[in-house]
């Protein structure tokens, strides 16, 4: 009979350690697809502009681990930290330094909304926006409780977006 074995983090850091594209969720290692055209240019525009708008008030981080929880790894595509940059010189950030993740989800709206969103609720990441590029679209789910988020609001692209936690940094998504 075979068995299932769940990874913790550092378990996984030392076994996948230069494997890209993978993420541990709740003890389980994801093989994220590759990141293709749509995605990319979601992701790069996204990055600019929020380093534009926050400056030093906040540090942005593309496509880079997230310390979620004994168990989960994910790699969000942007996450926005609290600052200094330096805080993150010896470790990986955790949901207490954090005041945004952004996932794109080109071709994975469902497991991100499914998997990821509870994820993310149940660790308390404040604020998390899923960008669905196929309807253009800009998911930005609030208030996390219970393991979901109880604000989701739906924003086209001719609506700018703020960070609940920097409300006078407002910008285009799109």
């Amino acid at each position: 009979m075979a068995t299932r074995y769940r990874f913790r983090v550092e378990e996984f850091e030392r076994a996948f350690q230069g494997v890209p594209h993978v993420e541990l969720l709740r003890g389980e290692v994801y093989r994220m697809g590759p990141i293709g055209p749509r995605h990319f240019y979601a992701v790069m525009p996204m990055d600019h502009r929020l380093r534009e708008a926050l400056g030093a008030k906040a540090v942005v981080a593309v496509q880079s681990p997230l310390r979620l929880s004994e168990d989960s790894e994910p790699e969000p595509d942007l996450m926005v930290l609290k600052p200094p940059l330096e805080r993150y010189q010896d470790r990986l950030p955790t949901p207490e330094d954090v005041l945004l993740l952004v996932e794109v989800a080109d071709t994975s709206l469902e497991f991100d909304r499914e998997v990821k969103l509870p994820l993310y609720a149940e660790a308390g990441i404040p604020e998390v926006w899923l960008v669905n590029p196929k309807e253009n679209l800009l998911e930005a789910h609030r208030d996390p409780r219970g393991g979901r988020y109880r604000e989701i609001r739906l924003l086209s692209p001719e609506e700018e977006v703020s960070l609940s936690a920097l409300p006078e940094v407002r910008l285009p998504w799109a």
